[in-house]
Order: C-alpha cells, then structure tokens, then sequence
C-alpha cells in the first residue's frame, strides 16, 4: 500500500467533549462524532502518529423535542480537545487482512455554565484503546473492521457537574469503508455500536447508541479534495438505574457542513470540517475539527 494512504481517521477528539452535554450522565457519550476523508483507510506496517484539535462551542440543550434549554437556562459549553493517535500497523495477516493496534490519549480544557453555575476543567480525558484488520481491496477501496474500548482514564467526580471523564467503560465494535479517488469522487462512512457499561458512582447506565459518520468530496487532482461531511446517532436503549432521573432519556441528532483535506506530494496532509449539529435530549452545537498525519 502506498504511503499516501497513511491515515485511519478514526478521530477521539469529540470523545471528550459531548459527554458533558448535560449535568450528569444525559445527553452525553463516550463515543466521538469527529469523522472525515480517509476513515477506513489503514496505514501500511509500521509505527505512525495522527494528532487531532476540535474545539466545540454550544448554546442549545435539546429536550426531546428539540426545545433549547429546558431545564437548563443561560446554558453555554466550551471545549477544546488535542490529541495523539498511536498506531502501530502489523504485517501479521488476519481473516485476510493485516492487524493493528492504536490508542488514543485526548487532553481536554472544558467550561460548562447554566443556570448561573459554572464550572472549568483541564486534564487527561477517557483513553481509547483498539485493535482492528485492515483490507485493501483495490488501490481506491479500503476498510477496517475494529473493536474500541473506551477506559474511565479522565477526571471524574460525583458531586461536580462538569467531568472530563464518564466515570464508565464503553465498547465500540465499527466497521469503517473509504473510496479514495485524487481527481473525482471521495466517499466515507463509519458505523459503529457503542455500548455502555454502568458508572457505579451515580448507579447510571446510558443506554446503548448507534452512530454513522460520514464525508463526501470531490478530489481535484491538486492535493485538494472539497466536500461535506457529518454524522448521524440514535440511542436504541433507555437509560437506566436510579440515578436516571429523566427517565429514558433517548438522544438522536445528526450534523453536517463543509470539510476539506489537502495532500502534499511528500505525503503529508490535513483535513478539517466546521459542522452544525441538530440534536434531541443533548447539547446542540459547532464544532471545527482538523486532523495532520505526522509522517516520520
């Protein structure tokens, strides 16, 4: 596989920021919404490094109707995320493919305020920790088949109502497929289930979630590819334990907005997106993501 396919966009960076949505467990997620070009396409055998920045700003808390801030007046959330991606790419063949590792570490700066409260937060956020295969179907089609674990790593307290972290463990079985075509049509998508174990310290357990994420482009056959680029989520099952006092609390949303990647002929490139989220039972926002490989 050529070096100009270096890249498994599988971004952490809105990992560490949505979950604060709302005051505890509801209308957050350990899942990251921050998909662009490239997804599905693994790198080639080796040691690589991706670094990622989003920042996320937010004025609208969705009740399930779509109603801003009900419950939550004067409601502002402010994060920006930077992260390393480790990946490490084997040359061992797997049911076809190639194994690889990586690990995601996010590290946070988060202002929530509503109601007349606010509150700040900086440090280490949930560490993500995956293992996948790798296929190249052609020189065009790529995907990945992956199992994440998301670790309760971040800052996590009971009685705040702002945390980094979610205090819980998440598994996130994903299949990830990317078309890669330098002068015409670029296509992604992601699907993933996440599944939620319980935080023990609130007696929650979020309910289950479906996300698919996705771009659209057009390469130019100048390094540039244009397009747009989103995601779409549902939660499949109610939140539960008695520390689920809303009730089900089943958010949906999606998002989308223009996304661009720009590719050097010595293999080093950049993509970035702005979307707009609407959203039920969470926060509703804008959120500008950019993603470099580092080749070294």
């Amino acid at each position: 596989m050529k070096k100009n396919l270096i890249a498994w966009a599988v971004l952490a960076a809105m990992g560490a920021v949505v979950p604060v949505a709302q005051a505890t467990e509801n209308g957050g997620s350990t899942y990251p919404a921050a998909e662009n070009f490239m997804m599905g396409a693994a790198p080639p055998p080796g040691f690589h490094m991706l670094g990622y920045a989003t920042t996320y700003t937010a004025t609208k808390n969705s009740d399930s109707s779509g109603n801003a801030n009900a419950g939550t007046p004067n409601f502002k959330l402010n994060a920006n995320v930077v992260a390393a991606r480790f990946v490490w790419s084997t040359d061992k063949q797997v049911m076809g493919g190639n194994m690889l590792f990586h690990a995601i570490v996010p590290v946070v700066d988060l202002d929530l305020a509503f109601g007349g409260r606010s509150q700040h937060k900086t440090g280490l956020g949930d560490i993500t920790l995956g293992a996948g295969v790798a296929y190249h179907h052609s020189q065009s089609l790529h995907s990945v088949v992956a199992l994440d674990v998301v670790a309760p790593t971040g800052d996590y307290k009971a009685s705040d109502f702002t945390n980094i972290g979610r205090n819980y463990w998440s598994i996130q079985p994903t299949y990830l497929m990317s078309y890669i075509n330098p002068n015409g049509f670029n296509g992604d998508f992601k699907l993933t289930y996440n599944s939620n174990q319980k935080n023990s310290a609130k007696d929650y357990q979020s309910g289950d979630e479906v996300f698919v994420d996705y771009s659209l482009g057009y390469g130019l056959g100048n390094g540039w590819t244009v397009g747009v680029a989103g995601y779409w989520t549902q939660q499949l099952s109610d939140d539960s334990g008695t520390g689920a006092t809303f009730g089900s609390n089943r958010k949906s949303g999606y998002a989308i907005g223009p996304a661009l990647k720009y590719q050097t002929p010595s293999h080093w490139f950049i993509t970035a997106k702005l979307i707009q989220e609407t959203t039920r039972n969470t926060a509703e926002g804008t959120a500008l993501s950019i993603k470099a490989v580092l080749p070294f």
